[in-house]
């Protein structure tokens, strides 16, 4: 008696077991994959589901969420040999699970290599300023580039984004070094331009100055051709104005010559009334 109980009790454990086992409950958001015997059998879809216990087993628990993949940072040469840094971050969905399990090996690991790969083919053929300003364009064509690739393994691409992008250290350092010298350069053409500038307009100024002292020169000198052409006709045959003239610019020229700071001694003569007419005389016998 005590023998059947046991035995009873022990098959009724048995198969309370086997009907847990059979029984699997999904949860929103996951797909179960089924294997019988070591071969894909079924898809679980979320909700309770019955499986053959001890010849079934869950193979694989995939999400059919959205999945979050980071893009390690890395270094990316551009068409003029510039070196940039650029990390992204791509969102998944794991649209068809039997081949995102039995297709490859690891998508998540998959895919990040395929965007670091297609990230430095197509930064490769941009220049440094073209690579900068154009993050749109970069993140339109590789998200174009993968979504037929990750079709294959079940997954769906929706979105590729380019978290940042910028210069390395040494290449940032060699920007603003080059920027500094662009500067610079800028600053002496700007400088020397004007010292040009100020150049001409100082010569022009000097040959303005020139023209017009000449033409001082040429007036006073006419002027005083004429004052002594009046005084010499109104002199005619009167001795005394003329003397007094000429006396005046005698005495002028000496007054200049005693106030320069290079003279020393001036000697005037005793007779400067003589001096003058003899000075007279010597202009008569030439004028005649």
């Amino acid at each position: 008696m005590n023998g059947s109980l046991v035995f009873v009790l022990v098959l009724a454990f048995f198969v309370i077991v086997t009907i847990l086992r059979s029984i699997r409950i999904v949860p929103q958001g996951e797909e179960w994959i089924i294997e019988r015997l070591g071969k894909y059998d079924s898809t679980f879809p979320p909700g309770l589901n019955i499986m053959i216990p001890y010849i079934d087993r869950v193979a694989r628990r995939v999400t059919t969420k959205d999945v979050m993949l980071d893009v390690p940072q890395q270094e990316v040469i551009t068409k003029d040999n510039a070196v940039l840094v650029v990390n992204a971050i791509a969102f998944i969905k794991i649209t068809n699970p039997v081949k995102a399990v039995y297709g490859i090996v690891d998508f998540g690991d998959a895919i990040r290599n395929l965007i670091m790969t297609t990230l430095r083919s197509i930064i490769g053929e941009m220049e440094l300023d073209q690579a900068l300003s154009s993050r749109d364009k970069i993140k339109a064509r590789l998200r174009e580039s993968i979504a037929e690739e990750v079709l294959d393994w079940g997954l769906t691409a929706k979105s590729v984004e380019i978290q940042d992008i910028k210069p390395s250290p040494s290449m940032q350092k060699a920007m603003e070094l080059q920027a500094a010298a662009e500067r610079e350069r800028k600053a002496a053409v700007t400088k020397a331009e004007g010292e040009k500038q100020a150049a001409i307009l100082q010569a022009e100024a000097r040959l303005e100055s020139a023209k017009r002292d000449a033409e001082a020169q040429v007036t006073l000198a006419e002027g005083s051709a004429q004052a002594i052409q009046k005084v010499m006709a109104a002199a005619t045959g009167a001795e005394t104005p003329l003397l007094y003239l000429l006396g005046e610019k005698y005495i002028k020229a000496i007054t200049q010559m005693a106030d320069s700071p290079n003279a020393k001694v001036v000697v005037l003569p005793a007779d400067i009334q003589e001096t003058v007419r003899g000075v007279m005389g010597r202009f008569g016998k030439n004028a005649a």
